[in-house]
């Protein structure tokens, strides 16, 4: 079981971006990626200079005048206003308002949504560990339902195909694609930089092999996407621009293509799917008089109708796969490309075929695309919520500064809950969130805030209560994903900056003066519960009749291989074999090209069947760039924003605008220019880079950089560093799902001529900086 490893390589470690092995060298980290990992994700670069970097949290802070004061609604912002306390203090404080709250308002007013993806780790998991607090000590909390990443789709796909899981992760695999795919059609493309991604470890990124295995094979792989780097090179892409947000436009001429050609699948659709005949008199115009026809959808998109024929065919020429990012249903109306997309691969038939038909998401993140495994992963138990108010996770602002007030979610009618008690373990609130200047005014609405953190992220500056919790690589873990074929030894690299504590000693604390200790940690310490979650994997493994080490095994020898379960295809498969035995999880049992169950909520913005519904806010003389806030290359998120791979990528310490070059020379913008970005709802600076890889009309800011404001007493501060959600709108996706809508705004983009303050997002408040 033992594998000889050289000291020189240091201690198995596991984060979100892959699996690795560490070492001190003096004030630096020392990594070295998996063996077996055939592509490193470059993201661990973040690691080399993070342990003591000076935007680590080192002591617990209490804000002045939270403390003189007390609990209360009051105004806010990111000035020095806070106190160094101890732990014993803190705790005993924090215990007490926890206390308060649940008495007099019940733990309806709390708010434990904390949504982030913290570290990798089975045991040490942020979101698992407050939610178990909160279960315990207090008998539940306001909880959050979905995804920012994931919003739209995860609600719209239960109604029309099947569950999110089945048809994002057990699906399509990379390698179908590799051995069978002849055409790939992506919405939104397949960036690497997000496929490196996966929550709880990655040992192998697979991704680029298998797309340059399928390309040399002759697979075309066609990027839809006003962004040309949405597809890597290894997948030898043909890049087909798109005006941002009309994909559905697109998906619908190509439908309406196939039925004038009669190349649809009218076998597939009578079998397998119920309202076709409903969809296609859309698409002919008997609802509305239009004809979604070729040149109609070369009209909204740019993109020329003989191309759109191209396509249609190409779909029908050999095994297709027909796949939407995450991107595409992050907007206004974005149920509608996540829908339409599976429409369009009935009608072409192939859904269930190896390497065929649809697949939500594909590449979207290092779990899609791969074999889930056949035994269960360590899972730490959250106990029982008894609360049962909830909101969408995109709609906090709406919450705070509503309470009482009335939504609309999925068919239910709903109503927003009071909170006084907000408390955020492992998450930055200010990278998820738009409108982040109606965020700074909606979380005054509360008594308290508590932030539980690693570092200075926006969210703690903004705290009443910051308590400083450890990185993974201060702590001793379990690192595993459902969908990776090994559970790693993440053993602890450095001792714990400052006065860090575990989140799990922290949680202990609290439960401890709140007279639950004992219901909290069922009488384990961290080590114990270690070897706790570790037991049924083992049994697992063994009753399988794998090799099942002991946790002593296990630990010393720094990993061991999972099974993966047989690559079958997973529900769509089975369904496609027999959809009377294997029944679609839906209400008619079918694909629902038309949806009763929708079409009964009376939704105008969510109606029966995937209908073209444009935006809301479009380009105009004011905004007339289509702002594109995605997913940053060089880190997770806004996760070590100040490790060293980030700030490499910066220019003078700024995010980097891409720019197409028509546009910035129409402007006088050069290559470099630090430039204001700017709507109706805030204001940003970022350093220009041109790129004819974005679309003329585009302008390419991704997300990450910690919102740093020029506090001015304004309603509209400037963020100095380039964060976009400060002008990305706060509405959701429609009354069905209420997602999130941060991908595309529009924008004016002009040089600055002022001399630009310097940057101090990572800057710790004045009273921390003075501590010893």
């Amino acid at each position: 079981m033992d594998c000889p490893r050289p000291p020189s390589r240091g201690l198995p470690h596991s984060a979100h971006w892959g699996s690795f092995f560490a070492r001190r060298d003096g004030d630096r980290l020392v990594l070295t990626p998996h063996p077996e990992d055939p592509a490193p994700s470059p993201i661990l670069g973040n690691f080399t200079d993070a342990l003591d970097h000076k935007a680590r949290i080192r002591r617990p802070m209490v804000r002045r005048g939270w403390i003189e004061a007390g609990p209360g609604r009051r105004e806010r912002d990111f000035r020095d206003d806070l106190v160094a306390v101890g732990w014993d203090e803190v705790l005993d404080r924090l215990a007490s308002e926890i206390g308060r709250v649940r008495t007099s308002f019940g733990p309806q007013a709390i708010y434990g949504g904390s949504y982030g993806w913290a570290s990798a780790g089975r045991f040490h998991h942020a979101q698992s560990q407050i939610h178990r607090f909160f279960n315990v000590a207090c008998g539940g909390y306001v909880r959050s339902v979905n995804s920012y990443s994931a919003g739209a789709s995860s609600v719209i796909l239960p109604h029309v195909l099947g569950p999110f899981e089945n048809l994002s992760r057990r699906n399509v695999t990379w390698e179908q694609i590799a051995d069978h795919t002849d055409f790939v059609l992506a919405f939104g493309g397949m960036p690497l930089k997000n496929s490196m991604i996966a929550s709880g470890g990655i040992t192998r990124h697979i991704e680029p092999d298998a797309m340059w295995r399928a390309a040399a094979r002759g697979c075309a792989f066609w990027s839809v996407s006003p962004l040309r780097d949405d597809m890597p090179d290894d997948a030898r892409p043909h890049w087909l621009p798109i005006r941002p947000g009309t994909d559905v436009a697109l998906m619908l001429g190509i439908a309406r293509t196939l039925i004038a050609e009669n190349l649809h699948d009218q076998a597939f659709l009578d079998r397998y799917c119920v309202g076709f005949d409903r969809f296609a008199a859309y698409l002919g115009g008997k609802e509305d008089g239009t004809v979604k026809d070729a040149e109609w959808a070369a009209a909204i998109t740019g993109v020329d109708a003989g191309t759109i024929r191209e396509v249609a065919c190409r779909l029908v020429g050999g095994r297709s796969l027909v796949t939407v990012a995450h991107a595409l249903q992050r907007a206004q109306y974005g149920e509608q490309p996540v829908w339409m997309a599976a429409v369009l691969a009935a009608m072409v038939g192939q859904i269930g075929l190896p390497g065929g038909g649809y697949n939500y998401a594909l590449g979207a993140m290092g779990h899609t695309g791969r074999r889930v495994n056949a035994v269960p992963i360590p899972t730490m138990p959250q106990g029982s919520n008894g609360v049962m108010d909830f909101i969408p996770v995109a709609r906090i602002a709406d919450m705070l500064l509503g309470p009482g007030t009335p939504f609309e979610y999925n068919g239910q009618t709903l109503a927003y809950p009071d909170i006084r008690l907000i408390y955020w373990a492992g998450g930055n609130p200010f990278h998820h969130h738009q409108d982040l200047n109606r965020l700074r005014r909606a979380f005054p609405q509360v008594d308290t805030i508590i932030c539980q953190d690693s570092a200075w992220t926006p969210m703690a500056r903004f705290a009443d209560i910051v308590l400083p919790a450890t990185m993974s690589l201060e702590r001793d873990d379990i690192g595993a994903a459902a969908t990776d074929p090994r559970l790693i030894v993440m053993k602890r690299i450095a001792e714990p900056v400052g006065e860090a504590r575990d989140d799990f000693e922290i949680f202990r604390g609290l439960a401890q003066r709140m007279g639950c200790e004992t219901a909290f940690t069922e009488g384990r310490t961290a080590p114990q519960w270690l070897e706790h979650l570790y037991e049924p994997t083992r049994e697992a493994l063994a009753a399988q009749g794998h090799p099942a080490p002991s946790f002593a095994e296990f630990w010393k020898s720094g990993e061991i291989p999972l099974p993966s379960a047989p690559d079958d295809g997973g529900l769509l498969r089975a369904f496609r074999a027999d959809p009377e035995r294997n029944a679609l999880p839906t209400p008619s049992g079918r694909i629902e090209i038309f949806c009763e169950t929708i079409a009964g909520f009376g939704y105008d913005d969510c109606p029966g069947h995937p209908a073209w519904l444009p935006a809301t806010e479009q380009p105009d003389a004011f905004a007339p760039l289509t702002l594109i806030a995605n997913q940053p290359a060089t880190r997770l998120h806004s996760q070590l924003d100040f490790g060293a791979y980030s700030q490499s990528a910066k220019r003078h310490g700024r995010e980097v605008v891409r720019l197409n070059p028509q546009y910035a020379a129409e402007r006088g913008i050069a290559d470099g220019d630090l430039v204001r970005i700017f709507n109706g709802r805030g204001a940003c600076l970022a350093a220009a880079r041109l790129s004819d890889g974005v679309m003329p009309g585009v302008a390419n800011l991704s997300t990450g950089a910690w919102y740093d404001p020029v506090e001015d007493d304004s309603d509209q501060p400037l963020c100095r560093h380039g964060n976009p959600n400060v002008v990305t709108r706060d509405i959701g996706t429609s009354r069905l799902a209420q997602g999130s809508c941060g991908q595309v705004t529009t924008v004016q983009c002009a040089r600055y001529e002022e001399e630009p303050s310097p940057i101090s997002a990572y800057d710790p408040p004045r009273a921390a900086s003075e501590l010893p």
